[in-house]
């Protein structure tokens, strides 16, 4: 026999407080928890207009400290922070201010970084094969391509 998961809409507004209060959210986040504790979909619309009026829940803000934290903690690159958010449906707007928290100074010497690690990592490789792994390593992570081979190219004539 399953147990029904389905909540007040008082301990459902109280939890997903809590729920938000932890960490920034998305919209995206906090629907598919309400739907995950069984409150329907009218009483959601409700549950999320209040939550925004308290501000437990701000997309802008959260756009931002995840493009922070992918960027920082995981050294991702736009293109993948900038898919990550459209998967997360969230605006275009939001986005480009995301985008604004990572300094370009900081975008170059990560990739600089990056570059030198995963280099440095294939070392008894030849240079072919070094610049593929490189180069596969900083796509997966969302880099641009053109980013990649000038850096890639400054390390060679550095080197």
């Amino acid at each position: 026999m399953s147990e029904s998961k389905s909540v007040t809409t008082k301990e459902a507004k109280c939890k997903i407080e809590k729920y938000c209060a932890y960490q920034d959210r998305c919209h995206k986040e906090v629907k598919q928890k309400l739907r995950d504790m069984g409150v329907y979909t009218n009483e959601i619309e409700i549950i999320i207009s209040g939550l925004i009026e308290d501000n437990y829940l701000n997309e802008t803000r959260f756009s931002q400290s995840y493009a922070r934290g992918k960027f920082r903690i995981k050294r991702w690159g736009k293109i993948r922070i900038n898919s990550a958010l459209r998967m997360r449906n969230i605006s275009p707007w939001n986005i480009k201010e995301a985008m604004k928290e990572i300094s370009d100074k900081d975008y170059q010497s990560t990739c600089n970084y990056l570059v030198e690690k995963y280099w440095n990592a294939n070392a008894s490789k030849s240079p072919i094969i070094r610049k593929k792994k490189v180069w596969e390593a900083l796509q997966y992570r969302g880099w641009e391509s053109e980013m990649i081979y000038e850096t890639l190219a400054q390390l060679e004539k550095s080197k």
